[in-house]
């Protein structure tokens, strides 16, 4: 069995499992919780390696003071990658107290077991217990030499759901970083420039200096900020200093983003081909699709606190990389990354790249100029909608060949697309906001996007699961617009699973073939025909009830990169003035399951967030600044408009986990899409589904 990637950063036992003295054991993770419950599943996943309760277990995570570094919280691998290197150190700190034991008691380790900490023998109880044995474990045990994790038979704790650790606090406490109160705090904000290019003309510098309550006043370049008594001082000398700025904004003519997307002529790059596409006689279909640029929408805006105390910087953050956050603002500040402490605490969320690390920047810059003395930056709602980065506009077009007996022969696919890998520190730069407006600006790399081999970017989820003879993937990232994009939920997952997905309904709408049946005869995967049929058993009872007006089913279907998760998801829609979705179902194989509860709230959420993206999200620009600012400019998704949802499971335990967060995003926008067609004859290629695109679709058609 190959061992986990980050057991290559992070090779020894102590650097995931601590047995403390007092009884009880430390689990020590570099994956940050987000919301969606990653740290009650480690806890359950080390606790049944160890043979303890969880109440006996402490995790401490996303701190590069003590944590291991795994990068980024993203991309579903919190468990398959995260969670079974915890496995791993955790068999390998069982292994290695047992031995010594066996050593101690002149017995082999065989005859040994563990029970609530406690060394049995034969069943029996000793006067050994893994605390006691703590220094069993050296500085230098390495992981990969000791492990050997249990069979699925003899787990216990995982594959039951387990009550989340996080939410009492979540619910009843404070334990936000907008909450965190240290001595003598102040309170900070950043005058945003309009957009990137954009260059500060005019200012009174000294004007800002004299506002009520403000301490001192950050001037670097074109960044702007204020450091004052209370966030009611800073929040007044920011408005002021927002009215009376005045900012040199480059020209830029773009009637419509998403249409310079779909025309660029950048260079291509080819992701996969099998057989040649252009040799291929038969009919041809063109599809073409096309999503806005999106938001990450978090309800609560970015927040950080910094402390420049004794030479180092500190910062509370909830960005999802600590260590790639640590290691850009090192570059922005020109210091060594071994003198910044970034130290993880809850935000409101997010879905990928979005203002945390930006706003732990203004921290840091604006608390250099009052060093001993910790300060708070929480952004505005306008911050967040303007300076986060964005979810990229794409357009994904699909040329597919089929023969007489409509069967699939060929599909060329080109994705164009804004740029999707602008993480901090990504393609040597900060890519965060402020340094690219510094008197020594750290402008933001041209992005190389995501490598296939880490599930792609842009072309995420663009080369079909279905068996065919030949296929082109291709790819277009376009750099040459100024709208700053990074990751968001799925990548190009989303998009271009709707993209296949409701080409494989119009297809078998074509065929006069049932949409399952369509899918079925062209996959050889028998854990996707699996995912297929269990839905079709799900939804028996809504199909033998008549159509109404205006209503429609539809379904989509994927498997998340290819390599992770399958799901399949029905919906029921209501087609009026605009789309309304009653009801959906969703069946998901994520291979082992450790907390079903976890993974059925993370289906859930993916689908309800999916749901949001296709009917009603779309940034909207003015020239080359985003001119959303609040929710008027930018609705989401309202209680009102959920759906009955329920989710079924697919566990394998004897099978690797294989990561569930991001794996129905793409099959419910797609099932939504396919849901609409059914009601009104109509396939709407450019999302999000409004009234307007329904009309424009209409008239199309």
């Amino acid at each position: 069995m190959k061992a986990p990637a980050p057991l290559t950063q992070a090779p020894r036992v102590r650097d995931w499992i601590r047995l403390q003295p007092e009884g009880r054991v430390q689990v020590l993770t570099g994956r940050v919780e987000l919301g969606q419950g990653n740290l009650t599943a480690l806890l359950q996943i080390a606790a049944d390696e160890l043979d303890v309760p969880i109440a006996l277990v402490d995790i401490s995570s996303g701190d590069t003071r003590l944590t291991p570094n795994e990068g980024f919280t993203s991309s579903s691998l919190s468990i398959a990658q995260g969670g079974m290197s915890i496995r791993w150190a955790a068999s390998a700190a069982r292994h290695l107290v047992l031995a010594r034991a066996a050593a101690m008691l002149d017995c082999p380790s065989t005859v040994l077991s563990l029970h609530d900490g406690e060394i049995l023998r034969d069943g029996k109880t000793t006067s050994l217990s893994l605390w006691s044995l703590a220094d069993a474990i050296s500085e230098d045990d390495l992981v990969e030499a000791h492990a050997a994790p249990k069979p699925a038979a003899e787990r216990h704790i995982t594959g039951r759901s387990v009550a989340r650790i996080d939410l009492r606090d979540r619910l009843m406490g404070a334990p936000f970083v907008h909450d965190l109160m240290l001595p003598d705090m102040l309170h900070g904000r950043v005058v945003h420039p309009p957009c990137l290019g954009a260059s500060l003309n005019a200012f009174d510098e000294q004007a800002l200096r004299e506002r009520p309550g403000v301490e001192a006043v950050l001037r670097d370049g074109s960044v702007i900020g204020v450091v004052a008594r209370s966030t009611h001082h800073a929040n007044l000398a920011c408005d002021w200093a927002h009215a009376n700025v005045r900012w040199n904004v480059p020209a830029a003519d773009i009637p419509d983003a998403v249409a310079a997307i779909a025309a660029s002529q950048e260079d291509t790059t080819p992701i996969h081909e099998a057989g040649d596409v252009s040799q291929v006689s038969g009919e041809r279909i063109h599809h073409k699709v096309s999503r806005p640029y999106l938001s990450h929408g978090s309800i609560g805006p970015s927040a950080a606190v910094a402390l420049w105390q004794d030479k180092r910087l500190q910062l509370w953050s909830h960005a999802q990389g600590p260590y790639p956050l640590r290691d850009a603002i090192a570059m922005v500040l020109k210091i060594p990354a071994t003198d910044i402490d970034v130290i993880h605490l809850p935000g409101a969320g997010c879905y990928g790249h979005n203002g945390a690390d930006d706003v732990a920047l203004d921290a840091a810059l604006l608390a250099r100029t009052v060093p001993g003395r910790p300060v708070k930056v929480v952004w505005s709602r306008a911050d967040e909608f303007r300076c986060s980065p964005l979810g990229p506009g794409m357009v994904t077009r699909i040329d597919a060949v089929v023969d007489t007996d409509h069967r699939l022969l060929a599909m060329d696919v080109m994705v164009n697309s804004a740029p999707h890998g602008n993480r901090p520190g990504r393609n040597g730069s900060p890519n965060l906001r402020a340094a690219a407006f510094l008197a020594e600006p750290m402008l933001p790399s041209r992005s190389n996007d995501i490598p296939p081999e880490n599930g792609g970017g842009a072309d995420r989820n663009a080369s079909p699961l279905y068996v065919m003879d030949h296929v082109r993937v291709q790819k277009r990232i376009v750099h040459d617009l100024p709208y700053r994009t990074s990751s968001l939920r799925g990548l190009g997952a989303y998009m271009n699973v709707y993209a296949i997905e409701t080409l494989m309904d119009r297809l078998a709408a074509q065929a006069g073939e049932d949409p399952f049946d369509y899918r079925l005869r062209h996959l050889q995967d028998e854990r996707a025909i699996e995912v297929l049929q269990t839905l079709r058993r799900e939804i028996e009872r809504w199909q033998a009830l008549p159509h109404s007006e205006g209503v429609g089913c539809g379904i989509g279907f994927a498997r998340y990169k290819n390599t992770a998760a399958y799901c399949a998801i029905w919906v029921r829609a209501l087609v009026q003035e605009r789309v309304r979705i009653t009801h959906a179902i969703a069946v998901l194989d994520g291979g082992e399951i450790i907390n079903p509860d976890g993974v059925i709230n993370q289906t859930e959420g993916g689908m309800l967030q999916s749901l949001s993206w296709t009917t009603q999200e779309a940034i909207r620009f003015d020239g080359p600044a985003v001119a959303s600012e609040n929710w008027l400019d930018y609705p989401i998704l309202t209680f009102s408009d959920v759906p009955a949802i329920d989710v079924v499971l697919i566990n394998r335990p004897d099978q690797p986990p294989l990561g569930c967060a991001e794996g129905a995003q793409g099959p419910m926008a797609a099932a939504i899409g396919n849901a609409v067609h059914d009601a009104i004859g109509v396939h709407v290629p450019d999302l999000p589904i409004t009234h307007d695109a329904l009309v424009k679709a209409a008239l199309n058609h």
